[in-house]
């Protein structure tokens, strides 16, 4: 037994030195998976490097809506709350309408008033012109009736000038009997009777010829009142002439300051058909409320926030890459997104623009590296990606404007 022990011992002893290559080939596998695994890792990265370009500084982005009041007033119901969802047209709150229901019904009185006026001014316009004919018709038949009347004045001094000429031809003829029988009657030829006869006719046919004259002047005095009146006829119907035109103008004038108070009239209708519908507040697009800061009650201000309305079914990435990783990145190429906050979950997405400055350029302060103290930075230029399925891959609505998001553009196929 014992020498059966020792052969074992002595066996063992032989074999232990044999075992230890064994340890030296475990480790040199190791190394060998290790290096495998860091040039898999640096092929990896290589490709990734030549291939795509990613960052971390991306966020998903989206317009905000800002609700604000168009009328001031007083809110009487709000009909939204805080992370609601809204539909373009839903109603979100609402302003008391009284005054403005008050203010539309003057207005449309204001607009029957001056379209009153204006039909007043249309029937007015046909009146005028039979005004100026019959002012210029009338002017013209008293200048006809002025002028008869001159002929008639005129023939009536030639009549007087006959009498009187006959009245003097009496005149003399009684004066010559008179002188005739001045000698008669002292030679006793003809009786006193005769001769005081013949006196008395001479006296009488003085006194006529005297009435004639008189007569004569006076119808003279006619004449010169009757070429005034035709001038002043003529005069009269000169200005009717010249003013009739005048008159049909001022009232066209009127026709068209009519129109312009009707237009007037009717812009502030409109405008307080507007103002009454401002008093229903409704949402702008379809989206989800945020930053509600609108009671009932509440007087609110022309141009005061109320929510804000974010739309998710127009969203895109806002991402800033390196200046030094756009060198080959252009518009259309295929953009994976990885989103942050849902765990991973990954989206399509397409490179729609690349920014015109960095994002320092267009930053509040702008750098000013004139001073002399430049330390080159690397920039970061933003890169608009739009999703390209965003319909079929976010219909529960889960992305929001804000979050993370890591986009992964391949810039080779």
């Amino acid at each position: 037994m014992a020498d059966q022990n020792e052969q074992k011992n002595n066996q063992g002893a032989e074999n232990a030195p044999e075992a230890e290559p064994a340890p030296k080939k475990s480790k040199r596998g190791i190394v060998l998976v290790v290096v495998l695994i860091l040039a898999i890792a640096a092929g990896f990265y290589f490709w990734r490097s030549t291939f795509t370009e990613d960052t971390d500084d991306a966020q998903v982005d989206g317009d905000l809506y800002q609700v604000s009041a168009r009328v001031a007033g007083q809110v009487v119901h709000v009909d939204v709350t805080d992370n609601q969802l809204v539909k373009a047209g839903d109603p979100i709150a609402e302003v008391d309408p009284k005054d403005f229901e008050v203010a539309l019904a003057q207005a449309n009185a204001n607009l029957a008033s001056a379209q009153a006026d204006l039909e007043q001014a249309r029937v007015n316009l046909p009146i005028t012109h039979v005004n100026v004919r019959t002012s210029v018709s009338t002017s013209g038949s008293d200048v006809l009736g002025s002028q008869a009347s001159l002929s008639q004045a005129q023939a009536n001094v030639a009549a007087a000038q006959s009498r009187v000429d006959q009245a003097q031809a009496n005149a003399v003829k009684a004066q010559l009997d008179v002188d005739r029988y001045t000698p008669l009657v002292a030679k006793d030829v003809i009786s006193k009777q005769q001769f005081d006869a013949a006196v008395q006719q001479a006296a009488a046919t003085k006194a006529a010829l005297a009435e004639a004259e008189r007569s004569v002047k006076a119808q003279q005095d006619q004449v010169s009142f009757a070429q005034q009146h035709v001038a002043q006829s003529i005069s009269q119907a000169q200005q009717s002439a010249q003013n009739a035109p005048g008159q049909v103008k001022v009232q066209q004038a009127r026709i068209q300051a009519a129109i312009a108070e009707v237009a007037q009239a009717q812009a502030k209708v409109d405008q307080a058909q507007l103002n009454l519908g401002y008093t229903k507040i409704v949402a702008p697009i379809s989206g989800i409320v945020s930053k509600k800061n609108v009671d009932v009650g509440e007087n609110l201000s022309v141009g005061q926030d109320l929510l804000t309305v974010v739309p998710l079914d127009n969203l895109w990435v806002t991402a800033n890459f390196k200046e030094t990783q756009l060198k080959q990145m252009k518009v259309g190429q295929e953009v994976d997104l990885k989103v942050d906050a849902l765990g991973g979950r990954k989206f399509k997405g397409e490179l729609q623009q690349i920014g015109g400055a960095t994002g320092s350029r267009l930053s509040l302060f702008p750098p000013e590296n004139a001073t002399g103290n430049y330390v080159k930075v690397v920039q970061r230029i933003p890169v608009r990606i739009n999703f390209t399925n965003l319909e079929a891959e976010n219909k529960d609505h889960a992305l929001r404007p804000g979050m993370s998001v890591t986009p992964d553009v391949t810039v080779k196929q």
